[in-house]
């Protein structure tokens, strides 16, 4: 069985990916674990699936469902302004075409959640830049959305949908509202109660020293090289960046993975059915990435209604890619570690050739026959 999926993932190898490690599990076992490659190319280093990798934008469903944890404990409500816990969001300015002018619409929590905050991804802002000098380099999570808010929007709060820094103020808010920084809320409320012991926001020399190597793809040239495992989405050595900052094992991942499939342990079945709900309005979607097939929910990609998909996940700038299929009983975690993959924009047909293997199902294996099909090649945080 998943001869095809295997080969599926294989042909990555061919696309220049250095290495990769995929797990499916059915019902809370693991039907398949299939690795290849090299965990570092140049000095032949097979992938053993006990490699770390950065999760990247994979973190940003970790990052939501810590905060769903406190919103389960009534600590806020999605519709509450943000301010009313991080004052410094209270007056925002935001960019228009007549220039920049005051905000009209309060940023509320839900908007974090949703992308539709306003925020940008630009991680070399004048503001941020100035955290970075200002703190010595260390930009503490919570101390940094200081001068985030001093950037202006690049529209009005729920607006549109927009990817952008909004997980990482949620992680910001986790900490607030917890008391806690967001890195230990995390270790005491998700890691250590799923036993995910490689998991960190924060990873001391130890862990990067377990890194599986980071490499580069140059889009224009092709060309793959190393890139000294640097983490951009890190503003600092004390940044626990909510949106992209997480390193995990596959193991260690998949036990998150698996929590949200079965509910309860992590969250109740009806907080995870809320964060994969789809959320946006036709208006908001008109700057949403997905295909016809999915929507956009409290972090993660949503199944629409009538589609043949019926997972939620995300993925990941370096290649990762998760699936959750309750309906179905599967989960599945796909990894790599190149940044500007080859294969970004068709990670989904992992999802796709899992379905029609497992599941016996010929629309699914239409479908990943379809060249033609892919998720948007933009998906890269």
């Amino acid at each position: 069985m998943f001869e095809k999926t295997k080969a599926f993932c294989d042909s990555f190898l061919e696309m220049g990916v250095p290495g990769f490690d995929l797990a499916v599990y059915k019902d809370g076992e693991c039907v398949l674990r299939h690795m290849g490659g090299f965990s570092h190319r140049e000095n032949k280093v097979p992938v053993k699936g006990t490699e770390l990798y950065y999760l990247y934008s994979c973190s940003k469903p970790i990052t939501c469902a810590a905060a769903l944890q406190l919103w389960e404990r009534g600590l806020f409500s999605l519709e509450d302004r943000l301010s009313d816990y991080m004052p410094e969001f209270e007056q925002m300015n935001v960019r228009t075409e007549q220039g920049i002018k005051k905000a009209e619409k309060p940023i509320l929590i839900r908007h974090l959640f949703e992308m539709t905050a306003g925020f940008s991804y630009e991680l070399d802002s004048p503001q941020l830049r100035l955290a970075k000098a200002e703190t010595g380099g260390r930009c503490p999570t919570r101390e940094t959305m200081k001068y985030l808010a001093k950037e202006p929007l690049l529209f009005e709060p729920g607006d549109r949908w927009e990817y952008s820094l909004c997980h990482d103020v949620l992680a910001a808010l986790v900490e607030v509202i917890s008391g806690q920084s967001f890195d230990s809320y995390v270790k005491d409320n998700i890691f250590t109660p799923l036993g995910m012991g490689s998991a960190t926001f924060l990873p001391d020399e130890a862990d990067m020293e377990r890194l599986a190597c980071l490499y580069q793809r140059d889009i224009d040239t092709g060309l793959i090289y190393d890139c000294a495992k640097a983490n951009k989405y890190r503003l600092g050595s004390e940044y626990a960046s909510g949106g992209a900052g997480c390193v995990a094992t596959v193991d260690d991942y998949m036990k998150f993975v698996e929590a949200l499939r079965q509910g309860e342990s992590l969250l109740k079945r009806s907080t995870v059915e809320l964060m994969c709900a789809p959320r946006l309005s036709p208006h908001q979607e008109r700057s949403y990435w997905m295909n016809a097939y999915h929507g956009y929910g409290l972090g993660v990609r949503t199944p629409r209604e009538g589609s043949i998909f019926t997972d939620f996940g995300w993925g990941g700038a370096a290649g990762a890619y998760l699936a959750v299929d309750i309906e179905n009983g599967i989960s599945l975690y796909y990894s790599q570690h190149l940044l500007s993959p080859p294969n970004q924009g068709i990670r989904e047909r992992v999802y796709l050739h899992v379905m029609a293997e497992l599941m016996g199902r010929e629309d699914f294996a239409a479908l990943a026959a379809d060249n033609s099909f892919s998720g948007d090649y933009r998906y890269t945080f």
